[in-house]
């Protein structure tokens, strides 16, 4: 598991990759969520890895081992940026390769930020318990005089209690308030997104937990129904909670994402 580091737009920005024992088939590039570190998608990336591809992460600003006060975000744009000199990057060390994106949570909405400004560049999109159009948190906590301090709470995450328990004792996640610079770009950045509208350079895969309660479903989904292109395909799976990918069926989620990305792989190598 290689490690680096990339200029980011406002300081260095700590990468991770995977390799695959023979010639990678394509690029997969894993986005993040809030607050949290790539180092946590290392059985995703494995996974991909098993499927061919050589995986790319990096931590954003403000996250993990990279630069930055602790999740201040005043700007989400530079963010998607700078996920695309990874891409860069990733294409300049395996050049002619398809390029594929996956996004968790605020990941998510960086992903689907990125397909609407670069999604020409890509074989697919998966967004994972993306935020996306109506965030009621985010609104909640942006009318409150202060910033209530009060970390995730970590039954959301996963049925499986050891996902939480992890996450609490992951010195690299951050189990302090949200800032409200943080929150003002993440509302803008939904704003954005909607008023952008339809992505129709490249096919998109949504995925939700129906028993979401940090980005709800329904929520999410009026915003996935403005990105949505022709090439557009969804997944909801019932009982899950935030983290599908380390929910007790994410063996069925993994079976998924390879899917629809082989599918797309095949369409872009006719």
């Amino acid at each position: 598991m290689p490690e680096l580091t990339l200029a980011g737009h406002a300081g260095d920005l700590h990468v991770q990759s995977w390799e695959p024992a023979g010639a990678p088939r394509c690029l997969a590039i894993l986005v993040h969520g809030y607050g949290e570190h790539i180092g946590r998608y290392e059985h995703v990336a494995v996974r991909l890895v098993a499927e061919g591809a050589a995986v790319y992460g990096l931590d954003h600003l403000g996250h993990g081992r990279s630069a930055g006060e602790r999740v201040l975000i005043g700007d989400f744009e530079p963010v998607v940026d700078d996920v695309h000199t990874l891409v860069e990057h990733a294409r300049a060390t395996h050049p002619a390769l398809p390029v594929v994106m996956i996004g968790h949570s605020m990941g998510g909405m960086i992903a689907a930020r990125y397909a609407q400004r670069y999604g020409e560049g890509l074989a697919c999109v998966v967004l994972s318990g993306p935020v996306l159009g109506r965030w009621d948190a985010v609104d909640a906590l942006l009318a409150a005089e202060e910033i209530p301090d009060a970390p995730i709470d970590p039954s959301t995450l996963s049925r499986d209690p050891s996902v939480g328990e992890a996450y609490v004792a992951d010195e690299l996640v951050w189990h302090g308030p949200f800032k409200r610079p943080t929150l003002e770009a993440l509302s803008t950045t939904i704003a954005a997104i909607d008023a952008t509208g339809a992505v129709t350079s490249t096919p998109v895969l949504w995925l939700h937990g129906e028993e979401d309660q940090l980005v709800p479903i329904e929520g999410s989904r009026t915003g996935w129904q403005r990105l949505r292109g022709p090439d557009a395909e969804e997944r909801s799976y019932p009982g899950a909670r935030h983290e599908i990918f380390n929910e007790t069926n994410q063996d069925e989620v993994l079976d998924d994402v390879v899917e629809f990305v082989n599918r797309q792989l095949s369409r872009v190598s006719r």
